[in-house]
């Protein structure tokens, strides 16, 4: 045992507390007995508390009926040292599973933060994309969820995993504005990539969720487009192919009554947006302003531009206000890239 570890005062009056929540999760928390560990908890003195702790939190959280909130803070600490095959190791898939489903918001984001773990190796991805039903979980989740944290935290771990696992990443990276989008690093095995667009089911999913007559109400419906709209920029610089194409083309037709083999980006761009919703008409113009801002820098391709420019052109037919927007564009960016964005932009909508 290392003597320099300080011991965390409190553990075992926690400790039993968890014991009888085991016992009868109808019990309250007692937040002063949390409060007080978590905030000794470090780097260094976690490691030993894993196996006492952990999986009498799982056992709870599996039956417990009142606000977790307090038991997922503790379970998050108690995680920051471990890695995602680890965690799989005092966490099984279902417990992880029923975590998403849960109505409670620090539940999702708890098992969120595990599958994070997932992206922090390409070997990790790997491991996550061959568990069907926690990723089909994880992106239902992300998209209809009602709380605003758990989008923004299913968009970093979605994003992150589909980064770390690219296997046809730009090999410079991608910066826009000093932002990074992808970042140079080795490539990936692909297999998440797989498992998200070419897995039938779940293509169903994302498409059912975010399509006018999927199983969300307007106002949810709304923050799934919005959500899809905001990460699609990012995947397009990663695998442009990957989100402009997709073999379900029977999927498109039943959700969005569009034909052809256009993958999620055609759909968000062209057939998943009410333009008679001005906050939504506004998000779309967001969408394609920063997914030309960073194609503009992503390697060139033939196929990449004649995308994009039946993509512009598509979308700008009867829709002016975004073809005044993107025309301006080059005019609300930073000095140093306006000439070269307002080249590219001319180039997509043909015009001098």
């Amino acid at each position: 045992m290392d003597t320099d570890i300080i011991p965390v005062s409190g553990i075992d009056e926690l400790d039993k507390h968890l014991d009888d929540l085991l016992t009868d999760p109808t019990l309250s928390p007692i937040p002063k007995l949390f409060d007080d560990v978590e905030l000794q908890l470090t780097d260094a003195n976690i490691p030993p508390l894993i196996p006492r702790l952990l999986p009498k939190i799982t056992e709870i959280l599996k039956q417990y009926q009142q606000d977790p909130a307090i038991l997922c803070s503790l379970a998050i600490k108690l995680l920051g040292p471990i890695n995602f095959t680890q965690v799989l190791s005092l966490a099984s898939e279902e417990a992880l599973i029923q975590a998403l489903r849960s109505p409670a918001p620090s539940a999702n984001i708890l098992a969120m933060t595990v599958l994070e773990k997932a992206a922090r190796s390409p070997s990790d991805a790997a491991i996550l994309a061959m568990m069907n039903q926690l990723v089909t979980n994880f992106l239902a989740q992300w998209l209809s969820a009602p709380q605003v944290e758990v989008g923004e935290k299913g968009s970093r771990v979605l994003g992150d995993l589909l980064d770390v696992d690219c296997d046809t990443r730009p090999p410079d990276g991608v910066s826009v504005n000093g932002m990074e989008i992808a970042v140079r690093k080795p490539p990936g095995q692909g297999l998440m990539w797989r498992r998200i667009f070419h897995d039938r089911d779940i293509y169903d999913v994302i498409l059912s969720l975010c399509s006018s007559n999927g199983p969300l109400d307007s106002q949810q419906r709304s923050l799934a487009q919005g959500r899809l709209l905001r990460i699609l920029p990012r995947l397009a610089a990663l695998n442009f192919r990957a989100v402009t194409w997709t073999d379900f083309s029977d999927l498109n037709q039943r959700h969005a009554n569009f034909s052809g083999n256009g993958g999620l980006l055609q759909f968000a761009a062209l057939h998943m947006i009410d333009k008679e919703d001005m906050l939504m008409h506004l998000s779309l113009i967001d969408f394609f302003e920063v997914l030309l801002s960073i194609q503009r820098i992503t390697p060139f391709s033939t196929y990449k531009i004649d995308t994009l420019k039946g993509l512009v052109k598509e979308a700008t037919a009867q829709d002016n206000t975004l073809k005044a927007a993107l025309r301006t564009l080059p005019e609300r960016t930073v000095p140093e890239e306006a000439e070269d964005l307002g080249r590219f932009i001319r180039e997509i909508l043909n015009s001098q």
